[in-house]
């Protein structure tokens, strides 16, 4: 029976902290370019049109070392809409953006939220710390809150 709880607490601690580890995955690669933004382009974007899942607009540079762009992409969500003004870092090599300043922190770490939910109950339910899985669920909703509130 020891053997057993213990195949099981391995089973989903190593479930709950691959699904933490896809969650910080899935957030990098827009966070990245957001929080670590010496060196690179940042300016504005006025959305000017959108279409296919992509919106797009001129870029005027606001960092020394930026050259305007009379096209830059950013990928069209919730939070952007055609004809507003968007504070964004350039991702290297290439005309696509991110939104950068808080909403732009807060929208690229919302997968990470959503895994902080997922892992709440594996950790609540499969391990048995309720506790735990509060504390979890409770930071998943706060972020995820946040980044609504911002965006």
């Amino acid at each position: 029976m020891a053997v057993l709880r213990f195949g099981r607490f391995a089973v989903m601690g190593a479930l709950a902290v691959l699904i933490l580890v896809a969650g910080v995955w899935g957030s990098w690669g827009s966070a990245q370019h957001v929080m670590l933004t010496k060196g690179r382009e940042q300016g504005t974007v006025e959305v000017t049109g959108c279409a296919g899942g992509r919106c797009a607009g001129p870029y005027t540079p606001l960092s020394a070392g930026s050259t305007a762009r009379a096209r830059v992409v950013l990928d069209q969500s919730v939070a952007v809409r055609e004809g507003r003004t968007y504070t964004v870092v350039l991702k290297p090599g290439g005309d696509r953006a991110v939104r950068s300043g808080p909403a732009g922190v807060l929208y690229a770490w919302v997968p990470f939220g959503g895994a902080l939910l997922l892992a709440s109950v594996v950790v609540a339910g499969g391990l048995g710390r309720v506790r735990a899985g509060w504390v979890l669920a409770g930071s998943g909703v706060a972020l995820l809150t946040a980044a609504f509130v911002t965006v």
